[in-house]
């Protein structure tokens, strides 16, 4: 949401996401956020797993997910069903070696999309009355900025093409990409306030240029972490220049998916990482 990355985790291309999901969640066990996740995730397997840590979540289905959910796709008289969930009778040894629970309480609830299909969410909070149907597309539509901030590691800061070969190499580019992007949210959340405060002089709502933001970062990381001048004059400074060029958000609009083949092996090999 706020484009920090608390834990990161390089893994296998070919790695299960929910493999992922439950390494990144064991160490925040007992948290009182919301994890809102898309169609790749939801199982009864790492359902159980998050009901079983205390975790509340949402999340998309597909329509080849649980049976109660397929049952509401093209249905838009039910809006929200709560059911009690188990294990396919394959999977049974697993959650028992896990030590997870053979059933499980979740509400499903469906949403119209822009597109006019239906959608269905499931979620761990299941009181109609404290959580109404009305306010779950919202909730749900708040994980875009999961996507953007992605879309910022992979195209902005070109995460996936390495500066070498070796572990240690892909190890250093991949932390210190996630560390970077991190001191960038922090660093320009002012810049970002001032522009915000000016929305009512302009047509839209700007943001800060990544350009800029991250070129500035790249000019005055010395002064950043090792220099010895005045903390606050120099974070003045970089705020006036994360400032300029800001990019400006048009809400609503919208643009055919497109959808692209991963870069080949070759594209790494012989095209030369740009920072920044």
């Amino acid at each position: 949401m706020n484009n920090v990355a608390i834990d990161a985790l390089p893994g296998h291309a070919k790695s299960y996401e929910v493999d992922l999901a439950t390494a990144h969640l064991a160490n925040y066990k007992k948290i009182k956020d919301l994890l809102i996740f898309d169609r790749n995730y939801p199982s009864y397997f790492f359902l159980a797993f998050l009901i079983h840590s205390g975790i509340s979540f949402l999340g998309r289905c597909s329509r080849s997910s649980f049976k109660e959910a397929r049952e509401m796709f093209g249905r838009q008289m039910i809006q929200s069903r709560t059911v009690t969930l188990k294990p396919h009778h394959t999977k049974r040894k697993q959650i028992g070696k896990a030590g997870l629970p053979m059933k499980i309480r979740v509400r499903f609830v469906s949403v119209l999309l822009e597109t006019g299909e239906v959608g269905v969410l499931v979620t761990s909070l299941c009181d109609e009355k404290l959580w109404p149907t009305e306010i779950f597309k919202e909730l749900y539509n708040t994980r875009w900025g999961v996507e953007t901030f992605y879309g910022t590691l992979k195209e902005r800061l070109n995460l996936e093409n390495f500066t070498g070969k070796t572990v240690e190499s892909v190890r250093q580019d991949f932390y210190s990409t996630v560390f970077i992007s991190g001191i960038e949210s922090v660093l320009t959340g002012e810049a970002r306030k001032k522009l915000s405060d000016k929305d009512d002089k302009n047509e839209y709502h700007q943001l800060v240029n990544k350009a800029v933001s991250f070129n500035t970062i790249k000019n005055h990381v010395t002064d950043l972490f090792f220099g010895e001048s005045d903390t606050e004059i120099l974070l003045e400074k970089l705020t006036r220049l994360f400032m300029t060029n800001p990019v400006c958000e048009r809400k609503n609009r919208k643009f055919p998916r497109k959808r692209r083949p991963r870069a080949s092996l070759n594209y790494h090999k012989r095209f030369k990482k740009i920072v920044f």
